[in-house]
């Protein structure tokens, strides 16, 4: 069973553009779209409009740092407080490159921060890559709920 990717996105455009990097890069992983940060926490922790979703952490959250709501740093402190979500891996992924914002993020525990590049064919490539490192090849912490491969 293959873990979804959450992807929390408030511009139209730069959503658009991580489906269809996402999507080149052929992963098999879900991707769950939510818009703000609240609806990302309402998610995560299994309340409100996703109270009923089947019980699982996400892969990876690719997590926008300005977002309506809950800002990108809010979610992050709120994951590494809450027992269940802590090991979660966490990418910032935004277009900020003021030193204070990175830095806050490493301190709140993101495992990696990307500024999201202009150019198309940069962006496509460095979500393909994220995809296939968080999704497909980064091993999950023990009693995770992804099928392992066996080595018999």
């Amino acid at each position: 069973m293959l873990k979804p990717i959450l992807l929390v996105e408030d511009d139209p455009r730069d959503l658009e553009l991580t489906l269809v990097a996402l999507e080149r890069s052929q992963l098999a992983n879900e991707v769950i779209i939510v818009r703000d940060g609240e609806a990302a926490l309402e998610y995560l922790t299994r309340t409100g409009e996703y109270a009923s979703r089947a019980e699982g952490n996400p892969a990876v959250v690719l997590l926008d740092l300005k977002l309506p709501k809950v800002n990108g740093l809010e979610v992050l402190q709120t994951v590494r407080a809450t027992e269940p979500l802590r090991s979660v891996p966490v990418v910032m992924l935004t277009s900020s490159h003021e030193e204070t914002d990175v830095l806050r993020s490493y301190q709140l525990g993101v495992n990696a921060y990307v500024v999201k590049p202009v150019e198309f064919k940069q962006f496509v490539e460095a979500i393909a890559d994220l995809g296939i490192f968080w999704a497909v090849l980064n091993e999950p912490p023990p009693g995770s709920l992804r099928t392992r491969r066996r080595h018999d």
